[in-house]
């Protein structure tokens, strides 16, 4: 593996999973799903951001809570790929029952299940990385997946759901039931080659009682990471940068829905998102080689910032020029500028960052490890929509909700840059 450029069977199968589960990132949490979940709470007279930004701060906490356990239970022989395919299963399920309902509580209850059976699942598709490839190619087979999944898993399947709703009409209902059956089923029959190929290959073995032997190495693994200033620091900063990304992928349409923005042009927009975050997905694992995941990292976050600023002008600019069709028509301009932005680095910091930390952690025990990520990962996206919907509701604009979002970059920045001060001193001494 160390000596081939060539992907392996097993990482091929992994790298699939991204293309597999990238069609529910795309047409349930950030594109197609928000919208008609807007227009079925308007019907009701409901508030769809609010309602949209609680659901998904209830599902990530769900998952934040539980993803240590669930992680140190993965990490005994034969568990992960048991654990895996549940939530996987968990997820189509309740995507696909979102296509038989018509109420938005209903809906709203069948996007919160969903997305904790996708959260679950990309727990321990990420922990799987550790089993599938090597350190030292890590970058480049986590890149590639981010980057498949926005060619294949966002791209295809998004270009038919936009065809199917021109064609039958973006007020049609059943155009709307048609995508969410495809993006079940998309995401079901490409997720077989992970569930048939990918094997645990590091692992503790099992103890006579699993569950005391799960918290015992739970609180051994929680001990060590505070211990571990460069695992604790990343860690940290992790938590703040990336629930702004979090953020931003899932209330992005939201907010431009509410604005009064063009939704066959906003969809355009994030379509391009996908295409521009393919090579750039690619090109971050060889940045990361010559720059350092850090240094990369640190890049990124000031993007993001920078996003945060172009989405606030967005919104300020129609708050105070309501009914202005230039004002309208500036504001959608800066939404493809942002939706352009965001493809240059969305897939880039995910992959790194996943990476990165695959490479901190001792394979034998990825799942212990990765379940602290992916709890202050989710735990962060609890905080992101939270800051959105209480700063909008609080002040009635829209606009300072997406601004609130610059404050976790900045704290993540500053973060990365201890991180990288923390790591020159070390090797100087």
């Amino acid at each position: 593996m160390k000596t081939t450029k060539k992907f392996t069977k097993v990482e091929k199968s992994w790298i699939l999973y991204d293309w597999a589960n990238s069609v529910y990132a795309t047409n349930i949490l950030a594109v197609i799903f928000p919208i008609y979940f807007n227009s079925v709470c308007k019907a009701s007279g409901a508030d769809n951001l609010v309602l949209w930004s609680y659901g998904t701060s209830a599902a990530t906490f769900l998952v934040a809570v539980l993803a240590p356990v669930l992680g140190a239970l993965a990490d005994h022989k034969g568990h992960k790929k048991k654990l895996f395919a549940a939530f996987l299963f968990i997820g189509v399920a309740f995507t696909l029952s979102n296509a038989f309902v018509d109420s938005y509580q209903l809906l709203l209850a069948g996007y919160v299940l969903s997305h904790i059976g996708f959260s679950g699942s990309c727990l321990f598709y990420d922990s799987f990385l550790t089993d599938v490839t090597t350190p030292e190619r890590m970058d480049r087979v986590s890149s590639w997946g981010y980057a498949m999944g926005y060619i294949g898993g966002s791209t295809i399947p998004f270009v038919l759901s936009i065809i199917l709703l021109m064609v039958m009409g973006m007020d049609s209902v059943l155009a709307f039931k048609l995508v969410i059956i495809l993006t079940s089923l998309w995401w079901l029959v490409f997720s077989i080659p992970m569930l048939k190929n990918v094997k645990q290959v590091h692992y503790i073995e099992p103890q006579k009682n699993l569950v005391r032997s799960s918290f015992s190495n739970l609180w051994r693994t929680a001990k060590e990471i505070f211990q571990d200033k460069k695992i604790f620091l990343f860690l940290v900063a992790y938590f703040f940068y990336i629930d702004g990304v979090n953020t931003i992928i899932s209330v992005s349409t939201s907010y431009g829905t509410k604005l009064g923005l063009d939704s066959i042009s906003m969809i355009l927009a994030l379509l391009m998102t996908q295409i521009v975050a393919v090579p750039f997905s690619i090109l971050f694992a060889r940045l990361a080689e010559k720059i350092g995941s850090i240094n990369l990292l640190s890049c990124a976050v000031g993007v993001y910032f920078f996003i945060t600023l172009v989405g606030f002008f967005m919104g300020f600019n129609i708050e105070q020029h309501p009914g202005d069709d230039g004002a309208r028509t500036l504001s959608l301009v800066l939404f493809w500028c942002m939706a352009f932005l965001v493809g240059t680095v969305q897939g880039g910091i995910q992959a790194i960052s996943r990476s990165y930390f695959g490479k901190l952690i001792p394979s034998e025990r990825s799942n212990e490890y990765f379940g602290f990520f992916d709890i202050f990962g989710k735990f962060a996206a609890v905080i992101g929509p939270l800051l959105v919907a209480t700063f909008t509701q609080a002040t009635g604009r829209d606009s300072i909700g997406v601004i609130s979002l610059a404050i976790l970059f900045l704290i993540g920045l500053f973060l990365l840059f201890t991180l990288r001060r923390s790591l020159a001193a070390s090797k100087s001494r």
